[in-house]
């Protein structure tokens, strides 16, 4: 999934990415708002990472969060 259609379903991954970093305050999502360097700055403040380690977390998430929509697509045409 790109960051563009993260950043235009911003509010349904919401949730998932703030199981993924539970240290990002509520200020920090409205500030991030899908954009992808928003969260990797975020992510590299609040967990003490390096950018590239928070960029690869960053896209480890929204590739699951892929996975995740192609499986419930799959299961909504059984």
């Amino acid at each position: 999934m790109n960051w563009d259609q993260i950043e235009g379903k911003w509010k349904q991954f919401t949730g998932s990415a703030r199981e993924r970093w539970g240290k990002l305050t509520d200020n920090d999502w409205e500030m991030i708002a899908g954009k992808k360097d928003q969260l990797v700055g975020r992510i590299q403040e609040r967990y003490g990472v390096a950018h590239a380690e928070a960029e690869k977390q960053a896209d480890e998430w929204s590739h699951a969060q892929q996975e995740s929509e192609r499986e419930s697509r799959g299961a909504a045409r059984l």
